[in-house]
């Protein structure tokens, strides 16, 4: 069996994986939580001689070599995925392409193996993450901005006075908190938007929306577009990145 392990900002999230076809279903933990290596405990026992362990990691080194010391007590030393130029019919447009990060790049293999597109990849995390993928498998780029949430945790930080927590979104609120819940919601659809616009003029065709992460449910009821829930999407690169570049590496 393999093991697909996707190591966020916030949680790590697991499936196995058969070595073909669809990840299984996934289980996730916040690993800011003091007890996080006790409640995977549960999950390490299922390891068995043999299984293949593979990371994909943009958490900080400290979290990161936990897990992968608990995954090698276990007898599955992990596999780390690491973002390459070209993979899988993708090619990188960063000049630099090992500074895309493993979870964007994996996101981006995970939609060229659904079909030729084009794709906007759309991650609502800790970050607001928005790449475009064209229909010949070029990364055209993408953009980064805070999530809903750190728009928030901003401004209460600088301007005590809007330290506002809760609130519902509307196009216009009628007090503090509604706005803040508003304000943040509408700049993160407003930004998925903007990028399905841009990418449409670029390319000369609308491309289908993926869109995955924590945030996903929530930046899907502000959007004024169709999207396709995309909740495993690193974790589907991660399979893609095994079965075809992992191969050849080890």
């Amino acid at each position: 069996m393999n093991w697909l392990l996707d190591l966020g900002n916030s949680r790590l999230k697991v499936a196995a994986w058969p070595g073909k076809g669809g990840v299984g279903d996934v289980q996730a933990w916040s690993h800011g939580a003091t007890d996080f290596p006790a409640t995977l405990q549960p999950w390490l026992e299922r390891i068995r001689p043999g299984d293949t362990c593979w990371l994909a990691s943009v958490a900080g080194s400290e979290v990161t070599a936990i897990v992968a010391e608990h995954v090698a007590r276990h007898g599955c030393p992990a596999q780390r995925a690491r973002t390459l130029p070209e993979a899988a019919g993708v090619r990188i447009a960063y000049a630099e392409p090992s500074r895309l990060g493993v979870d964007r790049f994996l996101a981006l293999l995970a939609a060229r193996s659904r079909g030729p597109g084009p794709w906007l990849l759309v991650s609502a995390g800790s970050a607001l993450t928005v790449d475009l993928l064209d229909d010949e498998g070029l990364h055209r780029g993408g953009v980064i901005a805070p999530s809903p949430e750190h728009m928030r945790a901003a401004l209460a930080a600088r301007f005590p006075a809007l330290a506002y927590a809760g609130g519902e979104a509307h196009a216009f609120a009628t007090d503090t908190a509604d706005a803040l819940a508003g304000g943040s919601l509408g700049a993160a659809a407003g930004l998925v938007e903007r990028s399905q616009r841009e990418a449409t003029r670029l390319l000369g065709k609308t491309p289908r929306v993926l869109l995955g992460g924590g945030g996903s449910a929530r930046l899907a009821e502000a959007l004024e577009l169709d999207v396709e829930a995309a909740p495993a999407l690193v974790l589907e690169g991660l399979a893609v990145y095994a079965a075809q570049v992992g191969a050849t590496e080890r």
